[in-house]
């Protein structure tokens, strides 16, 4: 009897596979996509936070921090900068190197269910300013300093822009984990 060296013995699931560079185009095309939704979540959520924290005219005029409201969509989109900020990294390290930043399972699962609790949080403050918003204008609030209101506006939707972005960052990433669990491990498309 002859040996083969004992290739013949090595289980399919240990030999590595073979990744079509057509794969690894539609893979970092996909990647950048991802990155493309969290730069834009990030930018309209770090422009909300500064559009209420900016949102102060004088003394007579209402103040952002006199309502707790303001101070909620204030701090929701802080949180969903940073966060989008953190995941803007993570993507460009796995645009750059062609492996997550964490362990594979891990990262998946991490970034779908990060994207759903932020894009709901950022969702609830921009509802929340949108009431808010609809109390100032019945109490005549906005007549006295519409300044105060215009920006207050303009922050609620930069908000609700930033939600968008990080929704379809959402659908991305669930995409991803029904892939994985598909596939059980490397994520293709």
């Amino acid at each position: 009897m002859r040996s083969n060296g004992g290739d013949n013995n090595r289980s399919p699931s240990s030999q590595p596979r073979f990744h079509s560079t057509v794969a690894e185009h539609k893979l970092r095309r996909f990647n950048s996509l991802i990155l493309l939704f969290r730069l834009a979540s990030f930018s309209f959520s770090l422009s909300s936070s500064i559009f209420v924290l900016t949102n102060t005219r004088g003394s007579d005029s209402p103040h952002w921090y006199h309502y707790e409201t303001f101070r909620f969509v204030l701090a929701a989109n802080a949180i969903v900068a940073v966060y989008s900020l953190f995941e803007m990294g993570a993507s460009v390290w796995e645009i750059s190197r062609g492996a997550t930043l964490f362990p594979e399972v891990l990262q998946v699962w991490f970034d779908f269910g990060h994207d759903q609790v932020f894009a709901y949080l950022l969702l609830s403050a921009s509802a929340a300013g949108t009431s808010m918003a609809r109390t100032l204008r019945e109490m005549d609030t906005c007549t006295a300093s519409n300044t105060f209101c215009v920006q207050s506006d303009i922050a609620i939707a930069l908000g609700y822009a930033g939600f968008l972005f990080l929704g379809f960052t959402s659908l991305l990433t669930g995409f991803r984990v029904v892939c994985f669990i598909i596939n059980g491990s490397r994520f293709h498309i």
